[in-house]
């Protein structure tokens, strides 16, 4: 088996899907390796590293032409454009990284003439066997370290308590919406830099997360017991218990100095916690770093991509935050993805076993058919 490995092609994009340390595990398997020149260059790795390691540096036409599985940062509908640049060279491979399968629904029929494989990383089962292939929870832990950085960095003031000859220095407020791995991160990062940090999510079961890494969780008094589903993501709530969300929160944004929002839903556009009124009502120089930009964000006020200043409050719209940290996150990245390697590789070939939960849920498309129930499920619902 051939194994090729893209530069990306994503505006912005500087992460690589696999790193040279990850290499030599994969050339091990009896699988070659090819490299497209450069791929790794902006993540801070030189082609040069991946020669030591075993991969063949070549052009991205060879990659494209000679690989029998494709790995990638984005591709498909999450690199949709680019995809559908050299659409061909991708007929009959079989492809592994972020596909956006949400968004999937108007390239099926593309995908079932090239008759592609497809595993979504996304699609990754929370159960405890996948933790070393969640890529998606990787990803999140470098967003909601670099978040407290960026809000750190814009807040008029610093975050620790500082008893000093000039006075004494209160610590920063800072309100983290969403506990989930991006969340969490946020809190310790916050919570290291001497802050004081409160945290509110719709899902009980998180409560005591939080509370372990000393934040202080936020109970609106909301009934909430339906808010997760089977795989421990957030549901889609109604737009009247969205508005009842706000009423209750409006008084600890108002406080907080900073106030960091990562609330999205699998497939959804990003529900409306930070009203525009809520904005006024916060203190001038304070900073909403929200990362549910690229679904449409958390606050009313918020541009993906840009940061804008509304009511003196500092709004930034987040937007592939792993990708400013391009080192480590592609090193969690690369190892998420070669411990997947690990289960559809064997003896150098692509060993499919769809009984494997692993594998069957993260199985997108099959030789250009459709086959995830959950996509499915959701396109039909969609329709």
């Amino acid at each position: 088996m051939l194994l090729g490995v893209l530069k990306e092609r994503y505006p912005n994009e500087k992460r690589v899907a696999l790193s040279p340390a990850d290499v030599d595990r994969i050339v091990k398997k009896g699988v070659e390796v090819l490299v497209e020149r450069g791929a790794g260059s902006r993540a801070g790795f030189p082609d040069e590293e991946y020669r030591q390691a075993g991969a063949k540096i070549t052009t991205r036409k060879e990659v494209l032409k000679r690989s029998d599985l494709i790995l990638s940062v984005r591709n498909l509908a999450a690199d949709r454009e680019n995809f559908l640049k050299e659409v061909e060279s991708y007929r009959g491979k079989v492809v592994v990284g972020f596909l956006d399968p949400f968004g999937i629904g108007d390239m099926l029929e593309v995908l079932k003439d090239l008759r592609i494989t497809a595993f979504a990383l996304e699609l990754m089962p929370r159960i405890t066997r996948a933790q070393p292939m969640d890529a998606l929870s990787s990803q999140a832990t470098v967003a909601g370290y670099r978040a407290v950085l960026i809000g750190a960095n814009l807040l008029p003031k610093m975050f620790p308590l500082l008893m000093t000859a000039a006075g004494t220095v209160l610590p920063a407020n800072v309100f983290v919406i969403g506990a989930g791995v991006a969340g969490l991160q946020a809190i310790a990062t916050a919570k290291r830099l001497g802050a004081v940090v409160h945290a509110y999510d719709i899902r009980p079961s998180v409560r005591e997360q939080v509370q372990s890494l000393g934040a202080k969780f936020v109970n609106l008094g909301l009934e909430t017991g339906s808010a997760e589903d089977r795989g421990g993501y957030a549901k889609e709530m109604g737009e009247e218990f969205y508005r009842r969300q706000r009423d209750l929160m409006r008084e600890h944004v108002a406080k907080s100095d900073l106030v960091i929002s990562t609330a999205v839903v699998p497939g959804k556009k990003a529900p409306v916690l930070i009203t525009e009124d809520m904005v006024k009502g916060m203190r001038p120089g304070s900073v909403i770093v929200d990362l549910a930009a690229e679904r449409g964000g958390n606050c009313e006020l918020t541009q993906p991509g840009k940061t804008v200043e509304k009511y003196g409050v500092k709004i930034v719209g987040a937007v592939n935050l792993p990708s400013e940290v391009p080192y480590d996150a592609s090193m969690m990245y690369s190892r998420n993805i070669t411990n997947f390697l690990n289960l559809i590789i064997r003896n150098g070939d692509l060993n499919l076993d769809t009984e494997d939960e692993i594998v069957k849920e993260t199985l997108l498309i099959r030789e250009g058919e459709l086959v995830s129930e959950r996509i499915k499920e959701f396109l039909k619902g969609e329709g």
